[in-house]
């Protein structure tokens, strides 16, 4: 209907249902397939975006709020989902952008397709706006149903505890899933995979800075969070978008009640002018910050290097690590040995 631009009792509408979703603490899914603002009702339209914004807005952090895009999402329908804990997109048929390929053209005169500028692949691995990409409407809708069982219903309640039957909890893998060559990179997420209940990881943002992983797994049951630096990626060091999506990661966890699993193996943060000039130390803190203020159980467990000011940043105890283990392969130091006997 009118290609599903908005308009001034339309965002009533869906204001009303926001209202009543934070009155009975219910999480809020939206499903967007939006041409924008209805040009025919000027300003009005724009209005009713507001409204809808703000009460995005109040709704952080007091219940979860997912948004489904299911086709073109365009001008001032991009940044609801823009606020919203989590975006999902569906490959080839999903666009999001504040202005369009033709307006991009007339402006800047650059050639850009839909996809190129706003498809699914583009903002799950450049920008970060997305955090799931499906291929299709069906396997979209399925992964929130599964992201759903993760979370609680709102910041009131504990995180979900699915039943579970202990087994051998024996995993002899362990013993030697980390290489004892302190530069030989491995697969962090075969180490969680290892460690949390069997089929539980869900990751989030898994095209995006993928130096860092986060997710989602259980323990006994119990839905967690889980940060890791990967040192399969850029030997797991800290940068700027790895900072963003770890900080951005770590604040949901905490405002939900989730309890938080860090696996820590960091050399440190990627050096280099493009790194400095672009806020390295603003956006790092950012992670810093994340970690410091959260009041949810976190327990960090070191599994090789923990080095220089990065070591602080991933948890450490010295920040508020309610439990902090070293894996018989852990390294903690200023900075490596080589690095260190050089200076010395």
């Amino acid at each position: 209907v009118f290609g599903g631009s908005l308009a001034e009792m339309h965002a009533q509408k869906i204001c009303r249902v926001m209202d009543l979703a934070m009155e009975n603490g219910a999480p809020l899914i939206g499903l967007n397939d939006s041409g924008g603002a209805r040009i025919q009702e000027g300003v009005v339209s724009l209005g009713g975006y507001a409204d809808i914004f703000y009460r995005n807005t109040l709704a952080s952090g007091v219940i979860p709020q997912i948004s489904a895009i299911m086709g073109p999402c365009a001008g001032g329908a991009v940044y609801s989902p823009a606020l919203t804990d989590f975006v999902m997109m569906v490959e080839h048929s999903s666009y999001m952008f504040v202005t369009g390929p033709n307006v991009v053209k007339t402006v800047t005169h650059e050639e850009v397709t839909s996809e190129e500028l706003g498809g699914a692949h583009t903002h799950a691995s450049r920008s970060g706006v997305t955090h799931f990409t499906s291929p299709n409407d069906l396997e979209c809708i399925l992964q929130l149903k599964t992201l759903l069982s993760y979370l609680p219903q709102n910041c009131e309640e504990e995180s979900p505890q699915m039943p579970y039957t202990p087994a051998d909890e024996k995993r002899p893998n362990l013993d030697s899933i980390i290489p004892d060559n302190p530069n030989q990179p491995y697969d962090i997420k075969d180490v969680i995979e290892a460690v949390a209940d069997p089929d539980s990881f869900f990751e989030v943002h898994r095209d995006f800075a993928e130096n860092i992983v986060v997710g989602f797994a259980r323990l006994g049951g119990k839905s967690i969070g889980i940060v890791a630096n990967q040192p399969a990626n850029l030997a797991g060091v800290l940068d700027i978008k790895a900072s963003q999506k770890g900080a951005r990661f770590v604040r949901f966890c905490d405002c939900f009640n989730i309890p938080l699993l860090v696996f820590e193996d960091v050399p440190g943060f990627l050096p280099g002018t493009d790194q400095e000039w672009n806020g390295i130390i603003s956006k790092g803190a950012k992670l810093l910050y994340a970690f410091c203020e959260a009041t949810v159980p976190r327990i960090t467990v070191i599994t090789r290097k923990a080095y220089g000011g990065a070591y602080d940043v991933m948890n450490s105890k010295h920040i508020g690590a309610d439990m902090n283990y070293a894996w018989p392969t852990a390294e903690i130091a200023v900075m490596g040995a080589k690095g260190a006997a050089e200076i010395i």
